[in-house]
This record gives structure tokens, sequence and C-alpha cells, in this order.
């Protein structure tokens, strides 16, 4: 799979007080690893959140495997998380 091809996505709602916290190190990941990030708030899209198996937040997926439910990596833990995913 190329790079290009990958996405970071990050589930968020309103009123996550975690969440701006997620945003911020998956848009540093993903940059670092040049990747594209996309945000979901799932009382907008509950049907993606569903289909992630997300029911909490903040969650992180890459691809289409979720890899965090309900917490804020650090940066370190969530770069080394998304390398076995996609190389």
């Amino acid at each position: 799979m190329k790079k290009e091809e990958n996405v970071l996505t990050v589930f968020t709602m309103p009123s996550c007080p975690n969440c701006p916290a997620a945003k911020k190190v998956c848009n540093e990941a993903a940059k670092e690893l040049g990747i594209k990030v996309r945000v979901v708030d799932i009382k907008e899209d509950f049907f993606t959140a569903l289909i992630y198996q997300v029911m909490e937040t903040p969650s992180i997926a890459i691809n289409d495997e979720t890899i965090f439910f309900s917490e804020v990596p650090s940066k370190q833990n969530l770069i080394k998380e998304i390398k076995t995913h996609i190389e």
C-alpha cells in the first residue's frame, strides 16, 4: 500500500475534553509520516463511527482498523502503531 493511500481517522465529539489533544497528536503524527488525517464528529456521522466500532471519543483508526479506543496516545506510541499497520 502506498503511503498517500493511508488515512488516519480521529473520532471526536464537540463535548469531549480529550478530543482537541487527540486531534493535535494525530495531525503531528500524520505530518511526520506523510499521511492524511480525517476528523469524524460521531454526532454528525454516527454511521462511520459504527463501521469502526467507535462508541467513545477520542478514538483513532488507521485505514480501516481502529487502533485506539477512548484514549489519547503519545505521539511516539501513535506513530509506532501506525507503522505496524501500514508497513
